[in-house]
């Protein structure tokens, strides 16, 4: 479960403590910006502030916008970007355009900043879904599962529309904006309802229970990943170093990965340098959909593996789908550093990015934005 507040914890907790609340959620980027739609910001009528949806370009607006709707303002999306006059003053230096939502939390938005707090703890895959115009925006829903919590205030057909569209997106992994008809019907454009889905944790499987493990279970757990080591040797997995960082679980590599379907978000790393494991490790790996395997050991290491892997049938094709030796050139020698290099790679892999120095390439650092977004509401 996880330990960390999400910001819908924090705002229930802060409207159960008789707080007015403001919460501004960044719904879609144009061009380059720090953090990716989705990121919010909370400021209260005391004046505390948790989180961030630019990493301090735009806050310093976003607090004199919340100061407006605690005055009595409407809800609103508003742009800022380098094409804007107002860029220069709210300091947006990443040459790109953000659309940000601002509006209040109301009591009535309770059950489903509940939910998705709840599902997010058990790291269960849920959408929240906020309506961005009318006289109702700012209303929410969330959806896990089967199950809608609160309503957007309009018309029923409108909530069960955006529930199955959330659903379509939580298989995508995508957030968007999407637009409706007046009384909700999908073809329409009268509406704007922005749709954010929290996916579950990506999985990283851990073979080996070595230092290398140890340390790469801390920094892929900071991340983001929901990190398993796995080792056939029970004495070696015993030590708390593991369990503090990742599930720890005594298995042989092919008998743990027998059934499990993993997808391209998943990461199977095999640490054990034994060909009696690192063999059926490999050939299960390479079975279960993960979007990156890798092994850890040197250039003749990995040789003398690949011509055991050509002997069990494994063709150049399915060979070329393991990076090893996993990680990027950084010159790393000790466990932490060695971890360094091999989540860069996982992270580059999972981008489609290339590794190199930022320096030597061009275009956005940030990449696309996860998909194209319909036409937000704005207003400046």
């Amino acid at each position: 479960m996880s330990t960390v507040s999400s910001s819908e914890r924090i705002a229930a907790e802060r409207l159960r403590e008789g707080r007015r609340v403001v919460c501004a959620t960044l719904v879609e980027r144009i061009g380059s910006a720090p953090l990716d739609p989705g990121a919010q910001m909370l400021i209260d009528d005391s004046g505390d502030i948790e989180g961030s949806v630019t990493g301090g370009c735009v806050e310093a607006a976003l607090v004199e916008e919340a100061s407006r709707i605690l005055a009595g303002g409407d809800a609103r999306v508003v742009t800022y970007g380098v094409s804007d006059e107002e860029a220069a003053g709210v300091g947006l230096m990443c040459g790109g355009t953000v659309h940000v939502f601002v509006h209040e939390l109301g009591e009535d938005t309770l059950p489903a900043l509940d939910a998705v707090a709840a599902a997010r703890d058990a790291d269960r895959p849920v959408a929240r879904a906020m309506l961005l115009e009318g006289e109702r925006a700012g209303a929410t829903i969330s959806i896990v599962d089967d199950e809608v919590a609160g309503s957007l205030g309009v018309t029923e057909l409108l909530d069960r529309s955006v529930a199955r569209d959330a659903r379509g997106q939580l298989d995508e992994g995508v957030s968007r904006t999407r637009r409706y008809g007046a009384g909700g019907e999908v073809m329409g454009s009268d509406l704007a309802v922005y749709i954010q889905a929290f996916s579950s944790a990506p999985r990283m499987v851990i073979f080996g229970a070595i230092d290398y493990s140890a340390e790469m279970a801390k920094l892929a757990g900071d991340v983001g990943y929901a990190v398993t080591i796995c080792d056939a040797r029970e004495p070696f997995v015993s030590s708390p170093r593991f369990s503090r960082s990742a599930e720890v679980v005594v298995d042989w590599p092919d008998r743990y990965m027998e059934g499990r379907e993993l997808g391209p978000r998943d990461v199977v790393l095999v640490f054990t340098h034994d060909p009696k494991f690192d063999q059926p490790a490999l050939l299960a790996a390479l079975d279960s959909g993960a979007g990156y395997v890798g092994a850890l050991g040197s250039r003749r290491t990995h040789r003398k593996r690949v011509e055991r892997l050509r002997e069990a049938g494994l063709d150049d094709e399915q060979l070329a789908t393991i990076h090893a030796p996993c990680g990027l050139d950084l010159g790393a020698r000790t466990p932490s550093e060695t971890a360094v290099s091999i989540l860069a790679e996982v992270i580059a892999v999972r981008a489609e990015r290339s590794g190199e120095s930022l320096r030597e390439t061009s275009g956005p650092i940030h990449g696309a934005a996860a998909s194209e977004p319909d036409e937000v509401p704005s207003s400046r």
